[in-house]
């Protein structure tokens, strides 16, 4: 037996960099919780250069992937480049070469992780991932493990820091869109090009994650309804306070037995006593509801160098126990279910929209027949003025109706004379309005 548990890094940048210093400081722990000491052995990075002025001489920096993925001391390849390619590449190579494989990679988990499980499998290797969804909070593993024994029901969760901050600052400030937008570009929240975050596409990959393992199927990123946030206007924040709401994106995964499995990205009114209604900042959250063990809540940094490497230093520790115990590929794919996915006509929730309409007589009697044409019945209604006498503003909160009702419903109102524009369309998770 090996004195060490070897490791190779792909990547040293901010998640990489976090990791080293985890093993750094945390090295005596680490060793008793494994029974060996676990090293990085060798680095795989663009800036070689660099990184040997940033960290010295201790370790050994290298840009060939072959160096690592040949070595035949590395027990565990770390794979933390981001993107798509060539990480699963060096994913797949890694278990090609008899090595187990840790990634935070997000994107390669929800295109091709069935194809990477399979493998893994076939090699009788350890692949995880738990830093890919929430950075620091444990969800994956808890849902393979702690919770294994109940049939999950439903999983609902804020996964994207960035859009948590905008909604966030919106609400507590009575800010716009486009303010904070802004201010989370400038702090760093956002990127220059926020389209995957805003847009829902960031979460839509993490929703399609906790899916297949919550299920135990296979869900693809075509699946999942995706929208952004990018229509949320400073007043409908203030619309859905005054209803006892708060705005929030969530990444929504239900399983109905009959109906089959519904998976969205979408800006939610959560009732204000809701766990998730109070998680605000770049904080992340995950509710999880299964027959046995009720409702339970994993909260904590969504992203970050640290909580991040957490997860990912966690990883580490689980393969090398199996390592020492001679049990690597112990947890393979728990994606062996094939469950049908809810068609559009079988979805439903409640919904709020507001509408920019003409202030004259028979307005509201013309959309409450709109409505009530598709079967969607109203439970609220506020009318206000708007900045001309001509113009008036109207917000409904239905009761549940069928997303084809819904949708049926907007088409007739965007071409009724009355209505000059359906501003905004948020869903709403409240169990008293179904």
């Amino acid at each position: 037996m090996k004195n060490f548990i070897n490791v190779g890094l792909l990547g040293a940048g901010t998640v990489g960099g976090g990791v080293i210093k985890v093993l750094e400081n945390n090295a005596d722990e680490i060793e008793k919780k494994v029974g060996r000491p676990i090293r990085i052995t060798k680095i795989l990075d663009r800036n070689v250069n660099a990184r040997r002025a940033e960290y010295g001489e201790q370790y050994c920096f290298t840009n060939n992937i072959d160096d690592i993925l040949d070595d035949p001391d590395i027990d565990i390849v770390v794979e933390l480049l981001g993107r798509e390619h060539p990480a699963k590449e060096y994913i797949c190579a890694a278990f090609e070469k008899g090595k187990n494989v840790v990634t935070a990679n997000k994107d390669v988990i929800a295109h091709y992780g069935e194809g990477i499980y399979s493998l893994a499998e076939a090699k009788g290797l350890d692949f995880m991932f738990e830093a890919s969804v929430c950075g620091g909070i444990p969800i994956i593993e808890p849902l393979k493990t702690s919770m294994a024994g109940n049939r999950i029901n439903s999983v609902m969760g804020i996964v994207n820091g960035t859009t948590n901050y905008m909604l966030s600052k919106m609400s507590n400030e009575h800010l716009d869109y486009d303010e904070v937008l802004k201010e989370a570009q400038a702090k760093g929240y956002a990127e220059s090009d926020p389209t995957a975050d805003v847009g829902g596409l960031d979460a839509a990959r993490k929703v399609v994650i906790l899916a297949s393992i919550a299920f135990n199927t296979r869900i693809s990123l075509k699946d999942v309804i995706v929208e952004g946030i990018e229509n949320i206007e400073a007043c409908d924040i203030k619309y859905a306070q005054s209803l006892g709401y708060a705005v929030k994106l969530l990444g929504i995964a239900k399983n109905d037995p009959e109906n089959g499995i519904t998976v969205c990205v979408k800006p939610t009114m959560l009732p204000l006593t809701h766990p998730l209604a109070g998680v605000n900042g770049v904080y992340n959250a995950v509710f999880v509801n299964g027959d046995a063990i009720g409702e339970a809540m994993f909260l904590g940094m969504g992203a970050g160098r640290l909580p991040t490497a957490s997860s990912v230093v966690g990883d580490i520790i689980e393969i090398a126990r199996d390592i020492q115990k001679g049990a690597t590929g112990r947890i393979s794919c728990t994606c062996f279910k094939e469950k049908k996915l809810c068609p559009p006509e079988k979805m439903s929730a409640p919904a709020y929209i507001r509408l920019q309409v003409l202030d004259q007589p028979g307005a509201l009697a013309a959309i409450a027949a709109a409505f009530g044409a598709q079967n969607v019945s109203l439970r609220n209604v506020i009318q206000s003025n708007g900045i001309s006498t001509q113009k008036a503003e109207i917000v409904v909160i239905t009761h549940s109706v069928s997303e084809s009702n819904l949708q049926m419903a907007l088409q007739i109102l965007r071409v009724l004379p009355v209505v000059e524009k359906v501003s905004c369309v948020i869903r709403v998770e409240d169990s008293k309005l179904n």
